[in-house]
């Protein structure tokens, strides 16, 4: 079955759900939770953070769900590992967090962009993983990807150029702090899924008002395009992408001679987002998918070494 197919498929109904925790609780770590509690296939075992003022854990105990402002260290001291970690912080902190949750056996799905574990972009891998580190890139690695691939794949691209503008109101502090690890981050899985060398990405964070919506502009190289078929490239993997981030949409196909540009929007889809915070719901509705697949795999309990 394609990547695209199994997308398109029902979520998950399983008879043993999946245990999970969420380290983060920021904006993304919130909406993670608000996510989880939706799917059938994962079940909330524990939200830490650090501070125990956080609206984060507020959301998460207002739902029913165990929570701690011991951060990493509460994870560890847990009865038994969780068959799921998902880590929303930052980068630097993704990479000692791994250090110290790779001996129990746990999935590990990395929310920064640290570089750390095996790339992910669902419509293009697929949600399945064969390692225990699964990293979602950023939010403009899973806005721009799907374009880059495509394109990449029917036409002889020489450059890729992807430029993420999002709202002030929604870049936290982690965000903040790793502008460089997303930089690197997105140029590196656009040049791994497209094969194109010559690359740059690019984020804006911006302090309009009211805030903007999540926009990514991919512009491309393209010798002879054609805009009538980049267009129907590009509307294949938007119908691909909605399978799991359904705001996310083309505003924008254009052709000039030999550059191209594409422009995507992704409106938040949440309980607990504001709708210009597609950047955040995209990654998260990633994340919680890759989740969702693995709790369909039989092999996940010797995974983790203990029984579900």
């Amino acid at each position: 079955m394609s990547a695209a197919a199994a997308l398109r498929s029902p979520r998950p109904q399983v008879a043993d759900p999946v245990t999970v925790a969420v380290i983060g609780t920021g904006a993304i770590g919130r909406d993670l939770v608000s996510k989880i509690d939706r799917s059938p296939a994962l079940e909330c075992l524990l939200v830490a953070g650090r501070n125990p003022e956080s609206a984060g854990l507020r959301y998460a105990e207002d739902l029913g769900y165990p929570t701690t402002a011991g951060g990493i260290e509460a994870l560890l001291a847990a009865p038994r590992p969780f068959d799921v970690v998902f880590d929303a912080t930052s980068a630097a902190s993704h990479r000692e967090h791994w250090r110290l949750l790779e001996p129990l056996g746990t999935l590990v799905i990395d929310l920064t962009p640290s570089k750390v574990g095996q790339m992910v972009a669902p419509t293009v891998t697929g949600a399945s993983t064969t390692g225990r580190n699964v990293n979602l890139i950023s939010c403009g690695g899973q806005a721009s990807v799907p374009v880059v691939h495509a394109l990449a794949a029917s036409f002889p691209v020489t450059y890729f150029e992807v430029v993420s503008t999002v709202a002030s109101e929604v870049a936290g502090r982690a965000t903040r702090m790793n502008l460089d690890e997303y930089v690197a981050t997105t140029g590196h899985a656009v040049t791994t899924f497209s094969g194109v060398a010559d690359v740059k990405a690019i984020l804006n964070i911006s302090p309009a008002v009211p805030p903007a919506t999540f926009r990514t502009a991919v512009h491309a190289r393209i010798a002879g395009a054609d805009p009538a078929a980049v267009r129907a490239v590009v509307d294949r993997v938007a119908e691909q992408v909605r399978s799991f981030a359904p705001g996310y949409r083309v505003v924008a196909c254009t052709a000039v001679g030999d550059l191209v540009t594409i422009t995507v929007e992704v409106t938040a889809h949440s309980d607990v987002l504001p709708p210009y915070a597609g950047n955040l719901d995209i990654i998260n509705s990633a994340a919680v998918m890759v989740a969702e697949q693995y709790a369909t795999r039989p092999d996940r309990a010797a995974r983790t070494g203990v029984a579900s």
